[in-house]
């Protein structure tokens, strides 16, 4: 198993989820479903709760199928970053980013999502 961790409480290697520093957004997102010959036509609301430079944990309606891979709009921000699944708990989805995302763009974001809750 390539992910396999040690439980020994003396192992200070962190988990994956644990690896990058997360930061609190809660700022609406778009999933868009990867279509024929990539085509991003269809697609539904979200909610960005947690961001971090490799992933991110979205809320969504439990009732919705999540795709496996797809591309994460958020909202203000014109660009798309293509997504994998890691886990889904009822309507929280845990994330991972296909590439980690650069740092001035996280700092992007995350002052956004400041400037427009303040």
């Amino acid at each position: 198993m390539p992910f396999a961790m040690n439980q020994d409480t003396n192992n200070k290697t962190p988990i994956p989820d644990q690896a990058f520093e997360k930061f609190s957004i809660d700022r609406p997102g778009k999933i868009v479903f990867v279509g024929h010959h990539l085509s991003t036509k269809t697609g539904f609301r979200c909610l960005i709760r947690t961001i971090s430079l490799a992933g991110a944990e979205l809320d969504v309606s439990p009732h919705l199928p999540v795709p496996s891979h797809f591309f994460l709009e958020i909202l203000g921000i014109h660009d798309e970053i293509g997504c994998t699944v890691i886990r889904r708990e009822e309507e929280k989805v845990t994330i991972g980013f296909n590439m980690l995302l650069d740092a001035e763009f996280l700092h992007h974001v995350i002052r956004l999502s400041f400037e427009t809750s303040h």
